[in-house]
């Protein structure tokens, strides 16, 4: 027994030495970065790290700063429809895919072009698209209407919305695709059983379909959620986080305060808060994905 340890430490050598630097990444860059930036989120660092401990002077400061307020309240509205309406729309969009309709591969591809695109790109098409000068709220009047109004980029109180159609428009063919794909693993003759029975599609989707594919509704989830938290790109190419700070989002507070503000102890700060976010989403997902399987 003694000699066989060593023997399953050497066996597939060659994979553990290939896995050493990704290893070495995760624990040096990844977990110490992290480690790094939860400590000196507690120091009155400025323009340089300084080992001057604060306590939590820096998020009682963030908490009371109205930037970090509007910016939390952004992130919450702008995810709660982006979750639910790119779910809804991207099931019922691969359910139609679904029907086996004729130029299937044509409608995909178009649906999920615009997740081919990075967010700056999509941030600024949806910028003239939204300009009232030129874009979809002209054109309208152009035909007639003279009292359409669509500038939600240039109102401080929907702006947010404004960002939200870009976001859907770029990431609901992801979600479409997905959802397809666990639609094609559905067994045939499921379908065959419930027209027998009578069911109508409708209950059929919602009572024997969506359960199938739970898996692939939490892993969309998850990925969803991942890009709501870390939303920066979009902002800054569609609104600079304007007019004023009313579309303000996390990530921009943290990159202003960091690299323009030199207040590393204030960003750090949010960081932590946005790394915190992440985990209230990691953990959920891994109980769902792997606690269930434990217990069986």
């Amino acid at each position: 027994m003694a000699a066989a340890r060593p023997l399953g430490l050497f066996r597939n050598i060659n994979a553990k030495i290939a896995a050493i630097p990704m290893v070495l990444t995760a624990l040096v860059v990844f977990t110490g970065g992290t480690i790094w930036t939860v400590v000196y989120s507690f120091t009155n660092s400025k323009l340089l790290p300084r080992e001057k401990f604060v306590g939590f002077q820096q998020y009682e400061r963030l908490w009371g700063t109205e930037r970090w307020n509007v910016a939390i309240e952004n992130l919450l509205i702008y995810g709660a429809c982006m979750v639910v309406f790119s779910l809804v729309i991207g099931f019922v969009l691969a359910a139609l895919l679904d029907q086996k309709i004729r130029f299937e591969n044509t409608f995909r591809t178009i649906l999920l072009y615009p997740f081919a695109l990075s967010f700056i790109v999509t941030g600024l098409v949806w910028q003239w698209l939204l300009n009232p000068d030129f874009g979809i709220q002209s054109v309208i009047r152009a035909l007639g209407w003279e009292s359409f109004d669509f500038d939600p980029l240039y109102n401080a109180d929907i702006v947010i919305y404004g960002v939200l159609i870009a976001g859907l428009w770029q990431g609901t063919g992801l979600v479409m695709c997905l959802m397809l794909a666990g639609l094609r693993g559905i067994d045939q003759e499921i379908w065959k059983a419930a027209r027998v029975d009578g069911i109508p599609m409708w209950k059929t989707y919602i009572f024997i379909v969506i359960p199938m594919i739970r898996p692939v509704f939490i892993t969309t989830l998850v990925i969803i959620a991942s890009g709501i938290v870390r939303l920066y790109d979009l902002i800054v190419a569609q609104t600079g986080g304007g007019p004023g700070i009313a579309s303000d989002v996390p990530a921009k507070y943290v990159y202003d305060y960091m690299f323009q503000g030199q207040n590393l102890g204030q960003g750090f700060a949010a960081s932590t808060m946005m790394l915190l976010a992440v985990l209230v989403v990691i953990i959920p997902w891994a109980y769902l994905e792997f606690g269930g399987k434990k217990r069986v």
